[in-house]
C-alpha cells in the first residue's frame, strides 16, 4: 500500500471501504457457501463517494483510497517510514550549483579575479593548500567538479502585469550581458555551500554582486522593478538539487502499455498545466526541468533548495499515451466539445482510470459502489484478493450492521464502541493515533472572521475537553496546531486555548461586540450570526456542530448549522470558499509542509487554503521549512510557525483522534516461503499509522486459523 505525503480531506475520522446495490445482501457465511468467490473479494465501506479518480486532480480521501489501488508512484515509505522504490528501483540525489563572477569584488589575498583565478583558488582550498575551518572543508569535500561557463549575451522577456488585475500586461525586454559563471557539481545537496565559499572568496562576494550593472531593461518602470528583474535573470548564486531516478523495467499499465520515463515527465507537465487546475501545483513548482535521459532514467532538476523534493514522487503516475494532447483532442471531438477548451478535467479518464497499480478499475456507480479487479500482471505480483469492492454507505449504523452480518469486511469502530469490541473473540482489533486532526475553519475573507480576536473568542467558547470525553469517549487528545503530533515538528510548548466563555466575551467586547437586551451580541446594529457546516453521515462531526453551536449561543452568537452531502460539501462549498465556518479534518503525511494549506498564495478556488489565512511571517517560515535540509533548524522553524498559527487561530484546533478498526479474524496475510510453502501470518499495524500496509497479501480463509484464536 502506498503511503502518500499529500494532504487530503477526510470524510470520516477513520476511512474504511465498498459494493452495494440497495437490496438485501446475504451474510458472509451464506455468500461463501453458495459462492466460493466471496473468499476472494474484499468489501469495504465509506460514507462518501469518490470525486475524481485522477491523482493529479483529486484532493479528497475517498478518491485517494481508490487511486492508491489503481495507480503507482515512483516511491513510497516502508513499514519503518523509510523511502523505498516502487516504479523507481533506485535514485541518486546530488546538486549542481552556480555563481557568477563578481568582477568588482576584492578576494582576500588575491584582489579582483577572473573566472580562471577563482577556479584555481577553489581547487587550492580543496587540495588543503589553504587554511579552512572543518565546516568549510566539509563543503569543499562535496565538490566533485568545477568548470567555467563563459560570459554571454542574451535577451529575456518578462510580462509587466497591470496593477490589481490578472490581465496580461505589456512585455518587458531585458538585454543581459552575463559575466562568466562557475559551475560546481556536488555529490550532496549542501545548503551552506555559498555561505562557506564566501569565507574563501570574501565576506560579501555574493551579496555585493550588482546584477543591474549587467542588464538593460526597456521602458521606464522604475529602479526598484529593474533591480528585481535583474536579480531574477542574474541571481548571484543558484542551487539546483537533482534527483536521478532509475525506473523499473517491464512495468505494464492496465491496458498493456509499458511504463517508461515519458510517463513521469508527462505526469509532471499535467500537474503544472494551468488548464488542469491541479491542487498539487505547489509541490512541483520548485521543479526546473524533468528530463527523459532514456526510457528507464529520468532526471529531475530543481530551481532552488527543496528539502521535501523526494517525498513528492509518491504521486501516482499517469499514462501519457492516453492523456496527451493528441488523445485529449481526439476525445473532445468524439464528445462534440471544443478541443481548444477541453482539458484533462473533462476527460472520461477521471471515471475510468488506467494506472499500473495492483488493481484494475472495472465499474463506478455513483453513490453506490466502485469495483476494482486484481491486476494479474502487477509488477510485484498480483494481490491475493481477486476483487476490491468499495461501497458507499452514508449511514454509520448501517455500516456497523453490515459488518456484523459479514457483508462488509472491515469497520471503523466508533469511539463509544471501542471498549466493547476490542476484546470480541470474533474480530481482530487495530488502533493508533491518527496522522491528522479535526478542526473548525473560519472563512477569514468574511467579517467578523477577519478579526483575530473574534476567532480566538470563538475558540475559547468551545469546551473541547467535553468533546473528547463525551463524543470521542476519551479516544482522542487536544491539539494546538497543524503538525502531526507524533513528530518533533509539533510544538508541545503551545498550550491549548482554554475554555473560558467570560474571557471570550471580553475579547468580543474589545472587538466592538455588545450584548443586546435580548442577549444577542451586536455591532453597528447587526447581530453576530453565521452558519456552521459540515458533511452529513459523520456522527462525530454532527456532535461537534451541536456542541460548538451551544457554546457560541451561550455567549450570545446566533449560530445555524447545516449538514451537506459529501460531494456537495466539498465541490460547492469548500472548493469555492462559500461558507462562514466549517468542521473538517486533515489526513497528513509526516513531512512538515504547510504550503498548500496555509501559504497566502494558495487561497484561490480549488486550492487548499480555503479559509484564506494570510500572514507574512508564516509565509516566510513555510518557505524556509521547504528549503531547510538541517533537521534541527527545520524543527525550529516549525515550532515558530506552529506558534504563529496557534496565535492567529484560522482554525479552532480541536483534537487528534485515535483510529480504531476491527476486522474478521479469518482475514490474514498469505505468503509463500522460499520452499514454495504457503504461510499465514497475523496482520499487525506498522509505523505508517495503518494496518493495511500489507493489503496485497491479505486473504480471507474459510475458518479462523489457530494462531488467530490464540490471540
Amino acid at each position: 500500500m502506498t503511503v502518500r505525503r499529500i494532504l487530503i480531506y477526510t470524510p470520516i475520522v477513520v476511512v474504511i471501504f465498498l459494493l452495494q446495490s440497495y437490496l438485501w445482501v446475504p451474510t458472509y457465511e451464506e455468500q461463501s457457501k453458495g459462492n466460493p468467490n466471496r473468499l476472494n473479494e474484499y468489501i469495504t465501506a465509506s460514507i462518501g463517494d469518490a470525486h475524481v479518480l485522477n491523482p493529479v486532480l483529486s484532493s479528497d480521501s475517498a478518491s485517494s483510497q481508490i487511486e492508491n489501488m489503481v495507480f503507482e508512484g515512483l516511491i513510497d515509505r516502508d513499514e519503518d517510514l523509510n523511502f523505498r522504490g516502487r516504479l523507481a528501483t533506485s535514485w541518486e540525489i546530488f546538486e549542481e550549483a552556480f555563481f557568477y563572477i563578481n568582477e568588482e569584488a576584492e578576494i582576500p589575498g588575491v584582489g579582483r579575479a577572473r573566472a580562471g583565478e577563482v577556479v584555481e583558488l577553489l581547487n587550492k582550498a580543496r587540495a588543503e593548500d589553504l587554511p579552512v575551518t572543518p565546516q568549510i572543508k566539509v563543503s569543499l569535500g562535496h565538490i566533485k567538479e568545477i568548470s567555467t561557463i563563459p560570459a554571454r549575451n542574451f535577451t529575456v522577456t518578462r510580462i509587466e502585469n497591470k496593477e490589481k488585475t490578472n490581465k496580461r500586461g505589456k512585455e518587458i525586454r531585458i538585454q543581459v550581458r552575463a559575466p562568466a559563471r562557475i559551475k560546481l557539481v556536488l555529490d550532496h545537496v549542501d545548503q551552506d555551500l555559498f555561505q562557506n565559499l564566501e569565507v574563501i572568496l570574501g565576506g560579501d562576494y555574493f551579496r555585493s554582486f550588482d546584477a543591474l550593472s549587467y542588464v538593460e531593461v526597456e521602458g521606464d518602470i522604475g529602479r526598484l522593478k529593474k533591480e528585481a528583474y535583474a536579480r531574477q535573470v542574474l541571481p548571484p548564486t543558484e542551487h539546483n538539487p537533482i534527483i536521478l531516478f532509475q525506473l523499473r523495467p517491464n512495468v505494464k499499465f492496465h491496458d498493456g502499455h509499458i511504463f517508461d520515463a515519458n510517463d513521469v515527465k508527462f505526469t509532471y507537465e499535467a500537474l503544472m498545466n494551468p488548464k488542469n487546475l491541479s491542487p498539487r501545483v505547489s509541490n512541483y513548482e520548485p521543479v526546473k526541468e524533468v528530463e527523459v535521459v532514456d526510457p528507464l532514467t529520468v532526471r529531475i532538476t530543481y530551481k532552488r533548495l527543496y528539502s521535501l523534493a523526494l517525498s513528492t514522487w509518491g504521486m501516482g503516475i499517469l499514462p501519457e499515451h492516453i492523456l496527451n494532447d493528441e488523445a485529449l483532442r481526439k476525445e473532445a471531438i468524439e464528445l462534440g466539445k471544443d478541443p481548444n477548451k477541453f482539458s484533462m478535467r473533462q476527460s472520461r479518464f477521471n471515471r475510468n482510470p488506467i494506472g499500473c497499480g495492483p488493481f484494475v478499475f472495472r465499474e463506478w456507480k455513483s453513490d453506490q459502489y466502485i469495483i476494482l479487479d486484481r491486476f494479474d500482471e502487477y509488477w510485484e505480483g498480483p494481490p491475493n484478493y481477486k476483487r476490491y469492492i468499495y461501497r458507499i454507505i452514508p449511514d454509520l449504523l448501517t455500516q456497523e450492521m453490515e459488518f456484523y452480518a459479514g457483508t462488509v469486511d472491515s469497520y471503523g469502530v466508533q469511539p463509544h464502541q471501542v471498549e466493547r469490541l476490542k476484546d470480541d473473540p470474533q474480530y481482530q482489533s487495530f488502533s493508533g493515533p491518527s496522522f491528522g486532526y479535526t478542526y473548525i475553519g473560519y472563512n477569514m475573507r468574511r467579517k467578523p472572521f477577519d478579526d483575530r480576536r473574534v476567532r480566538t473568542a470563538l475558540s475559547m467558547a468551545i469546551d473541547v475537553d467535553k468533546i473528547i470525553k463525551y463524543v470521542l469517549y476519551g479516544q482522542g487528545e487536544r491539539i494546538t496546531g497543524p503538525f502531526v503530533k507524533q513528530t518533533d515538528y509539533y510544538n508541545h510548548s503551545i498550550k491549548p486555548i482554554p475554555y473560558d466563555p467570560d474571557g471570550a466575551l471580553r475579547l468580543l467586547e474589545e472587538a466592538g461586540w455588545r450584548r443586546s437586551e435580548k442577549g444577542w451580541l451586536e455591532k453597528d446594529g447587526k447581530r453576530f450570526e453565521f452558519t456552521l457546516i459540515t458533511n452529513s453521515g459523520n456522527d462525530l462531526r454532527k456532535a461537534v456542530l451541536a456542541i460548538a453551536q451551544d457554546g457560541w449561543r451561550q455567549i450570545g452568537i446566533d449560530v445555524r448549522t447545516d449538514l451537506l452531502e459529501w460531494a456537495v460539501f466539498i465541490q460547492e462549498r469548500v472548493d469555492k470558499a462559500d461558507f462562514d465556518a466549517l468542521v473538517l479534518g486533515w489526513s497528513m503525511g509526516i513531512e512538515p509542509d504547510l504550503y498548500e494549506v496555509f501559504h497566502s498564495s494558495q487561497t484561490n478556488p480549488d486550492q487548499l487554503n480555503f479559509v484564506g489565512s494570510k500572514n507574512e511571517e508564516a509565509d516566510d517560515l513555510i518557505i524556509k521549512v521547504r528549503r531547510e535540509y538541517n533537521h534541527e533548524k527545520q524543527v525550529e522553524y516549525c515550532h515558530r510557525l506552529h506558534e504563529i498559527i496557534a496565535t492567529e487561530q484560522p482554525y479552532t484546533f480541536l483534537y487528534v483522534a485515535k483510529w480504531t478498526a476491527v476486522l474478521d479474524k479469518k482475514i490474514v496475510i498469505k505468503e509463500t516461503d522460499p520452499e514454495g510453502k504457503v504461510v499465514y501470518k497475523k496482520i499487525t499495524p506498522t509505523k505508517t499509522g495503518t494496518y493495511t500496509f500489507h493489503f496485497n497479501k491479505w486473504i480471507k480463509l474459510p475458518e479462523v486459523p489457530s494462531f488467530a484464536l490464540e490471540g
